[in-house]
């Protein structure tokens, strides 16, 4: 009998350890290089070290002359080589020109996201000037929804708190987009279909904002260049429609990331509650977040019983309880961690916050006892 073997994944646009990858740099006006030295076809990952290399479009690897990787001592790095996992889709905007010899037998322990290789560079040739300051990035800005101002030399654009935003204005006032960063908590993005205006449009994230609908998908003919497309906390139609557009692009090098799709009950049930962005969160699961969510509104129930009555003692008593329900919770995977250990004091936060809008009282006092309570038991 023959044994049919499993076919090896590949990544979507061929690549190899060894390749030579360049692609122009806005920062720099200048090409720039790496080589991809290791793929992980389990992870989806491929490690790409940059090379400490920029000059005209080279055609072929010996255009680049005799080449190093990129040695970082700007700042606190302290002669740490640029090298790192990225996912594994090449970028459109890159090319493949050749391979050479690895120049890193070992892989890195460093992951992330965007194969921006030209960033570490210009910073450690901004500091070889002898500058030592930051890199000044007039192009780049961070804004909420009310300070959007007319700036059409901003390139790279986060909109952080967001909760209304009406797409037509942002690409009315930041028409030469190539990143946009949308972050809301549950917000609401209006005429989302106007982002189809960003022709020059590389890099889009859109977290925690609803409202979009499928006609409001971004189609690959009017954003040509889109290299990544990261979806989390979206409208399930809009979720389905933007898969269904940007799947068939990323052999082409458009790493599409959509996850969290909800649909309009969950966030009715869910507007109130901020443990919510566990729901979804692989190391949790579906049955700890479940967990999760009734200890959070027993705790809600008992902190108002326990203001109601006047009883600060019962509130330390209530933050203990809360503690331990979660190192409960945690024994046996020790999925808290850095980012669920602040999202559960903040959840605390938000029924304190709720309290004193409801009693119309400063209740500091309350909060410090609630905290207390958690920190005499937490394993956390």
């Amino acid at each position: 009998m023959i044994v049919a073997m499993p076919r090896q994944r590949v990544p979507p646009r061929p690549i190899a350890p060894g390749d030579i990858v360049t692609r122009h740099s806005p920062i720099l006006n200048a090409w720039v290089a790496a080589q991809i030295t290791h793929l992980d076809p389990e992870a989806e990952t491929a490690a790409v070290l940059t090379l400490d290399w920029s000059g005209p479009e080279p055609a072929t690897v010996a255009d680049l002359g005799d080449v190093a990787p990129l040695v970082l001592t700007h700042h606190a790095w302290n002669g740490r080589v640029e090298h790192c996992h990225h996912e594994w889709v090449l970028p459109r905007g890159f090319k493949v020109i050749g391979a050479l010899p690895l120049l890193r037998d070992q892989p890195p322990n460093a992951y992330s996201h965007g194969w921006r290789v030209d960033d570490q560079l210009a910073r450690q040739r901004h500091w070889d000037t002898g500058d030592h300051g930051d890199l000044p990035q007039p192009w780049k800005a961070t804004r909420t929804a009310a300070e959007l101002d007319h700036a059409p030399e901003i390139t790279d654009l986060t909109v952080r708190r967001i909760t209304t935003l009406d797409c037509g204005l942002l690409v009315e006032r930041h028409p030469h987009l190539t990143d946009l960063s949308l972050h809301g908590d549950l917000g609401l993005l209006t005429a989302a279909e106007r982002l189809n205006e960003l022709a020059s449009l590389q890099r889009l994230r859109i977290v925690n904002l609803f409202g979009m609908t499928g006609h409001d998908r971004l189609l690959p003919e009017r954003v040509p260049a889109l290299e990544s497309l990261l979806l989390s906390g979206i409208p399930t139609g809009y979720a389905t429609a933007m898969r269904r557009a940007w799947k068939p692009q990323i052999p082409h090098g458009v790493h599409v990331d959509i996850r969290r799709a909800r649909k309009p009950e969950w966030v009715a049930e869910n507007r109130d509650n901020p443990l919510r962005d566990w729901d979804g969160r692989e190391r949790i699961g579906r049955t700890r977040y479940t967990k999760a969510v009734a200890q959070y509104r027993r705790t809600r129930r008992a902190v108002l019983e326990a203001l109601t009555a006047d009883d600060p003692r019962r509130l330390v008593e209530i933050g203990r309880e809360y503690g331990e329900a979660f190192n409960a919770l945690d024994r046996r995977t020790g999925f808290i961690e850095t980012v669920e250990r602040e999202e559960l004091f903040t959840a605390l936060d938000h029924l304190v916050d709720q309290a004193e809008t409801t009693l119309a009282q400063d209740l500091t006092w309350a909060r410090e006892s609630l905290i207390a309570g958690v920190e005499q038991v937490r394993d956390w």
